[in-house]
């Protein structure tokens, strides 16, 4: 799955088109940012990472969604 989020970005949502499940991205001031996986009942913590830069910051979220 390809993320697309700018670290000014307040909020994301992806759809994973192969599992059909919500990823959403929630950051806490813009350098820390936690992401969820979730299903049609729950959500679980994929976990937090910190980035500054667009192209750090997607890739991040591709290794924590994995």
């Amino acid at each position: 799955m390809k993320f697309d989020v700018s670290a000014e970005n307040n909020y994301a949502a992806f759809i994973d088109k192969q599992t059909s499940r919500p990823v959403f991205v929630d950051p806490f001031d813009n350098k820390e940012f936690d992401v969820r996986i979730a299903t049609m009942t729950e959500h679980e913590p994929a976990g937090i990472t910190q980035a500054a830069l667009a192209g750090e910051l997607n890739e991040k979220f591709g290794r924590l969604y994995l």
